[in-house]
């Protein structure tokens, strides 16, 4: 939401710096065309946004028709005389999407899941290609045997003998302490 504000901010800035100018009035028209601004909006310009956190956009969805002028003048009488299709068409002329349709899940998440999954199962034939062309077998120092030496090896020449390997080491009894 932050990113959003400071996006629109920015965006604005800039808009005023390449003009020489503050947003006019015929900017905006020219934006919005002939729907009608009926508040302030989510970031002070007048769009269009479903968002469920912001539900009143600052203008609406469509244009102004004669048809929809009708219908507002009508729905300053009763409500009770409109009938579900007008009510539905006034709805829809100020808003693209009910609430149920904004929360509506979109399924995107799939590709997302699927782009991942492409992503891991290439990497990891990657690693099996450079592991059986490009990389070497294990040195033999890895046996266990060799393990073996290595430490009797550093026994030996007391590697660490004050806090290291060999401090733990007694010496006397040829156990570790």
């Amino acid at each position: 939401m932050a990113n959003v504000n400071l996006a629109s901010v920015v965006l604005r800035n800039a808009l005023r710096q390449k003009m020489g100018v503050r947003f006019s009035h015929d900017m905006i028209t020219q934006k919005i065309g002939k729907r009608e601004v009926v508040g302030h909006g989510w970031n002070g310009l007048p769009v269009y946004a479903d968002r469920v956190d912001y539900p009143m956009p600052a203008i609406r969805f469509k244009e102004v028709t004669p048809d929809v002028l009708a219908l507002r003048e009508k729905e300053k009488g009763d409500w009770k005389k409109l009938s579900i299709q007008e009510k539905k068409a006034l709805y829809r002329a100020s808003f693209c999407q009910t609430f149920a349709e904004i929360k509506y899940p979109t399924g995107e998440w799939k590709l997302s899941v699927g782009l991942s999954l492409i992503a891991i199962s290439m990497s990891i034939g990657a690693m099996l290609l450079m592991k059986a062309f490009v990389y070497d077998a294990i040195p033999v120092t890895f046996d266990e045997e060799h393990q073996k030496a290595q430490l009797k090896r550093m026994l030996d020449l007391g590697v660490g003998n004050i806090t290291g390997l060999s401090s733990k080491w007694d010496y006397e009894n040829n156990k570790w302490k």
